[in-house]
């Protein structure tokens, strides 16, 4: 199992959609510790307190973009563990997923 601890990390200013917007984009923290995690198989926890905001271009990225990479969003579901004190930040992650799941279909 893996534990990521987005603020400490990747970054406290985690931002865009792709790494042409910069380092800390969505699209960055997907190719690294998304993918390898579920390529593997592997259990993954992911902090998200402690950043200062997330935009929305950001998540739609880093988890959405896993759908459109090739993973189920059940898959997704049954090895990503989101742990936040924002409950909202944690159904709008899986929105992301679960919409562009219904988008790929």
């Amino acid at each position: 199992m893996s534990h990521v601890v987005v603020a400490k990390q990747f970054s406290r200013h985690p931002a865009g959609r792709f790494v042409s917007d910069g380092p800390y984009s969505g699209e960055a923290f997907r190719q690294k510790y998304l993918v390898p995690a579920l390529r593997h198989g592997e259990r993954l926890v992911i902090e998200l307190d402690g950043a200062r905001g997330y935009g929305s271009s950001f998540l739609e990225e880093a988890f959405g973009g896993l759908v459109r990479a090739g993973y189920a969003a059940t898959k997704i579901e049954g090895l990503v563990t989101l742990v936040t004190s924002d409950r909202s930040l944690e159904l709008e992650i899986w929105s992301y997923i679960h919409d562009a799941a219904a988008v790929a279909q």
